[in-house]
């Protein structure tokens, strides 16, 4: 079993291990790489089609205007972003390397950039040399950007419109991450970099980034020979606050309950205080070797290694049964909250609470406050091969031959657990929780914490950190294993046509090829799940007090808010990621010596979740490309099948019986790119093409994965789940009105079918009375599910528990919970928008100007829409009740896509002279619906969130000390902006927050 350990957490160790990178790099030192800003360092990249090569130089100006150069000579619509030096693209991450061009946006998790939109949607493809990726999850999209250092890419290519020899998979662009090629290389290169990164809300202090890069090549009798090796480590720990709190009941004004007011109102229903910390211990390797026989032949190997450990050491406070006090507890006072209009439905205002105390029931049994410590953490081995020729079979007929493979091996580890704290100042009963109060102020962000009135029966300091005062509440561990793969073959063919007679003065050259792979992706849950519900079967934690452990103490440091909850047991994540079995064996001795009936299984394959699904693709293509007066461009298509074999077990009386289902399907893709020279300046451009992009593979499972809440729906696989389809046309237009500036212009236009869309069946929910006069809704806990959704083994009854007849609530677990399935929705989805972007410096004015001539500035804005669909989001039964009161029924929210803002735009503005290089971005997106809330799956109201409107500064300054030593300083987040989310629309109801870092990496580089 691997050790979940993290390893060089200290930076005495990363030094250690860059003496190592150094010894192992330096011995191949050899003559100095001297350089001005205008030089290009002796580096060379070429894309993967060897369309062209491009030179890496050094310097912000030479890295855009050659960037810019490879865009006006290509003949489809692409965007390149260059390193500005060996290993120095814009950004460390390279996330947000992309959100520097135009039509592209980014998400971020705990305020590091991870997901990536091109033109408002996810669903995008990415190689590394041409080579397809795969993901560390069941999605498309390939390698995450988190698990690739961006110190050893040399370029980055984003393919907007595809041609016919373009591999089919995207909806919005295929991103290609390229690195040097060694046969390109001018003199030997060797180049080394030490960094330090500091996060203002991490407690670990200064993380360390190594990256060391070599390459070289010879003349030998043999021919000639190269080698480029990138080597880079990386620490870094991140940090987020999420604050949560619902208000999605109703206490209506004619109710009789002690809290109603003269008016319908939102009441509090929960409380979340989240804080996310995630440390990446991140190795990578990139190697390219490079033997070129004579002037016709050449052979290449590539090797990429990726290491990634993603270790999470989490926290949450939950205030949980404060819905059983809406009938007493009465808010201070109150704010309105709009609700706007949904799918052109106006829904109206409602009042809502805003700052109030949620005292201790009447019998003591709620709120209940509880502890929990999340762990789930993610190690990622990534593997990508190539191995290949480009061969000049004749003097018009050259090839490229190819073979790859890609896999990406996953485990989750995590060792899960919540305690219950149990109030010494309130009363108990068998069950394992009581009540404790709670402060709520809501007024400038969602703050709330726990009441220490002595008067309210509030705890105190001490109390809440007795190891005696909580009980062990649930455990849920996993050690769950995806394991992905992509072998391929691919054949390349070119015919030069040029001189051939009259079809040769109009065609250049003829494209053709053929490309087989074989996809594969195996999900194994294996997991053990406890959940402990009364006093008897619940160990106090003095029984487990060594591991135990005070959680943090800085959920203020963001905002320096009043209210939070600053003293709290945790079993100690780090203990828990670094000792699984040492903690399960203590817990388990504790729930002996306590006398309790039940004790934590060691984690098992769940075999309800396993699935193994296989894909087998043929593709051919034929291109023709022309050139003819001001046109230029090539049209072409392909034509692809694909057999798919889905794996899972169908689970009847508990016994699991393998169950396989298959299908196919095929696709002719037209693509057609022109370009128009309508001066030497002025380029217009049009793109018409046909793609597809295929179901992720969790989608087209047999088997279903449960949770242990019983909020989230359990997902059904979809085995018969087809590709949709997208029909996109481009048309834009370039003025390079001067060296290395561009202004452009562009309109896109997607026609897609087939979308994916979830289909939600909710189970019943019955109105039922509480012993207090609080109204709440009752599901059944028996199966079959007659009524609708699925019966879910192992989720809590929790809020939907049938009642005792004197109106409190029974515990269990097993309950009829909400399914959900991806369909291919029906109608016609479109996706459309422009892009503008501007980009110019001063240099040509050194003369007029002298030092100002450093300054360069490019921006970029994009405006995208999505309409159409026949599937609507709906409400849950609670937001249903509250949308009624306010005389709108049947409210729902058309299907949209999820990550897509209106309006984004980034400006950058740039100095660069006297060896001084200083840059200052801004980026701002409008508002996108997102389905990354915390730590719930289910949809708050029944609909995704609304991301508010935010903006990013960040900035970078180096300096040369001399042509060979540069040092440098990056911040991201400068200004440490917040992040708003929202419940059903825009600005109505806010539910959540995320509370970001600032992040600033220092460091040296040093070219031998």
């Amino acid at each position: 079993m691997r050790n979940y350990s993290r390893t060089a957490t200290s930076f005495a160790g990363a030094a250690f291990r860059a003496s190592l990178l150094c010894t192992a790099v330096l011995p191949f030192s050899a003559g100095a790489l001297a350089q001005d800003d205008e030089e290009p360092v002796a580096a060379v990249t070429e894309s993967d089609e060897a369309r062209q090569s491009v030179v890496v130089v050094k310097g912000i100006r030479s890295s855009l205007a050659n960037a810019l150069e490879e865009k006006r000579a290509a003949d489809n619509l692409v965007e390149v972003i260059q390193a500005e030096d060996i290993g120095k693209l814009p950004d460390q991450n390279l996330a947000e390397v992309l959100e520097n061009v135009t039509g592209v946006q980014i998400t971020r998790e705990a305020g590091v950039g991870t997901g990536v939109q091109i033109r408002g949607t996810n669903a995008n493809r990415t190689e590394i040399n041409g080579v397809s990726t795969v993901g560390s999850g069941a999605g498309r999209g390939g390698i995450s950007f988190e698990d690739v250092s961006a110190s050893m890419i040399a370029a980055v290519e984003v393919t907007k419109a595809p041609e016919a020899k373009t591999i089919e998979g995207s909806v919005g662009g295929t991103i290609n991450l390229r690195t040097i090629r060694p046969l390109a290389l001018n003199e030997r290169l060797l180049s080394v970099r030490v960094q330090g990164e500091d996060s203002s809300l991490t407690t670990d202090g200064i993380t360390p980034r190594l990256s060391g890069t070599y390459g070289d090549n010879w003349s030998t009798s043999m021919g000639e020979f190269g080698v480029v090796a990138s080597l880079s480590y990386a620490e870094q720990d991140v940090s987020a606050f999420r604050p949560r709190v619902d208000r999605d009941n109703l206490v209506a004004a004619d109710s009789g309950l002690p809290s109603a007011q003269s008016f319908d109102y939102l009441p509090i229903q929960f409380f979340i205080q989240d804080y996310d910390n995630f440390e990446y211990e991140t190795t990578n390797f990139a190697g390219t070797l490079e033997w070129a026989p004579n002037s016709n032949l050449k052979f290449f190997f590539d090797a990429v290694v990726n290491d990634q450990e993603r270790l999470q050491e989490s926290s949450r406070v939950q205030a949980s049964g404060v819905s059983d006090l809406i009938g007493t507890a009465s808010p201070d006072t109150f704010e309105t909250v709009n609700f706007g209009a949904l799918d052109g439905q106006r829904i109206g205002s409602i009042r809502a609470a805003l700052t109030g105390v949620v005292p201790i029931q009447a019998d003591g049994s709620d709120g209940n406050l509880r502890f929990s410590g999340d762990t789930n953490s993610r190690l990622t081995e990534s593997r990508i091969f190539r191995l290949g020729t480009d061969w000049d079979i004749t003097d018009r007929l050259s090839s490229t031959f190819e073979i790859s493979t890609s896999s990406s091996d996953t485990t989750t580890p995590s060792f899960n657990t919540t305690l219950n704290f149990i109030n010494p100042n309130a009363a108990t009963n068998s069950s394992n929780e009581n009540g404790t109060p709670f402060e709520y102020d809501l007024r400038d962000g969602l703050t709330w914490g726990v009441s220490q009135d002595p008067a309210l029966g509030g705890p105190t300091t001490a109390q809440l950190l007795d190891p005696a005062n909580v009980v062990l509440r649930d455990v849920n561990i996993s050690r769950s294993i995806t394991e992905n793969s992509e072998d391929a073959f691919r054949a390349d063919f070119n015919y030069d046509l040029t001189g051939i007679g009259a079809i040769g003065d109009f065609l250049t050259s003829v494209d053709a090829g053929y490309r087989y792979n074989k996809s594969k992706s195996l999900n194994d849950d294996v997991t053990s799940n406890l959940g402990l519900r009364t006093l008897a079967d619940s160990p106090t934690g003095d029984l487990f007090a060594d591991l135990l452990v005070a959680g943090p103490k800085n959920f203020n440091a963001a905002d320096d808010r009043r209210l939070f909850v600053r003293d709290f047991l945790l079993i100690n994540p780090e203990l828990a990621n670094s000792s699984p079995d040492r903690v399960l064996a203590a817990l388990n001795a504790a729930i002996a010596a306590h006398g309790g009936t039940q004790s934590i299984d060691s984690p098992t394959s769940s075999q309800a979740a396993f699935f193994d699904i296989e894909e087998e693709t043929n593709a051919l293509y034929a291109q023709a490309n022309f050139e003819y007066g001001i046109f230029r461009g090539n049209a072409g298509v392909r034509y692809l099948e694909t057999e798919v074999t889905s794996t899972g077990n169908t689970i009847t009386n508990g016994v699991a019986t393998p169950t396989s289902t298959t299908g196919s399907y095929d696709f002719i893709l037209p693509r057609f790119n022109i370009v128009a020279s309508v001066t030497d300046d002025l380029l217009l451009r049009f793109g018409y093409s046909k793609d597809i992009r295929r179901p992720d593979f969790n989608d087209l499972s047999t088997s279903v994965t449960f949770s242990t809440s019983p909020n989230p729906p359990v997902s059904v696989g979809n085995p018969g789940l087809k590709p949709q389809e997208v029909e996109s046309f481009d048309i834009s237009a370039e003025w390079y009105f001067a060296p290395s500036a561009v202004v452009s212009a562009g309109y896109f236009h997607k026609t897609r079918t087939g979308l994916f869309v979830g289909q939600q069946e909710n189970p019943v929910e019955t109105p039922a009375t509480l012993s207090d006069g609080s109204p709440t809704l009752v599901r059944d806990v028996t199966a079959p599910c007659e009524g609708g959704g699925v019966f879910n083994p192992i989720a809590d009854w929790n809020v939907f528990a049938p009642l005792n007849p004197d109106g409190t609530r029974q515990q269990g677990v097993g309950i009829c919970v909400p399914s959900s399935q991806i369909i291919n929705g029906a109608g016609e989805n479109i996706q459309k928008g422009y892009e503008l972007a501007f980009q110019y410096d001063l240099s040509d004015f050194e003369d007029q100007i002298g030092w100002a001539s450093g300054f360069g500035f490019l921006a970029n804005f994009t405006h995208q829409e999505f309409e159409g669909g026949q599937e609507f989001w709906t409400p849950t039964s609670r937001a249903e009740a509250v949308f009624d009161s306010l005389g709108a029924s049947d409210v729902q929210l058309r299907v949209t896509e999820i990550d897509l803002s209106e309006n984004a735009y980034n400006a950058t503005l740039y100095y660069e002279k006297f060896g001084l290089s200083a840059r200052a971005r801004y980026t701002w997106r409008d508002a996108y619906r997102s389905t990354d809330f915390g730590s719930t799956s289910s949809f708050p109201w029944g609909f995704p969130v609304v991301q508010a409107a935010r903006g990013q500064l960040n900035a970078s300054v180096s300096y040369d000390v001399n042509d060979r030593l540069t040092l440098g300083v990056e911040g991201v987040n400068l200004t440490e902006s917040e992040v708003k989310q929202y419940c059903v629309n825009d600005g109505a109801l806010l539910c959540f927050e995320g509370l970001t870092d600032r992040r600033i990496t220092f460091g040296a580089t040093y070219n031998f």
